[in-house]
């Protein structure tokens, strides 16, 4: 099963206020405690890729923009 890591990461970016981001936390919650063993181990392998390819592009677009300001 492939997870949609991203629908709730821009879910959680896009939340009204602290109550709906915690709601949105608390469905991932509620699916991984739902999943067998072996399923768990499938989510949180898809869930390490994410994270790490989040952080990659976050990193990325840091130092393009400090490379920019550094220009000016």
């Amino acid at each position: 099963m492939e997870y949609n890591f991203k629908k709730y990461h821009y879910r959680s970016i896009n939340a009204v206020d602290n109550a709906e981001r915690a709601a949105i936390n608390q469905e991932l919650k509620e699916l991984y405690a739902s999943l067998s063993d072996e399923e768990k181990d499938e989510f949180n392998r898809q869930l390490q890729v994410f994270l790490a390819k989040e952080m990659g592009r976050i990193k990325s677009d840091y130092e393009s923009v400090k490379g920019s300001l550094g220009d000016n």
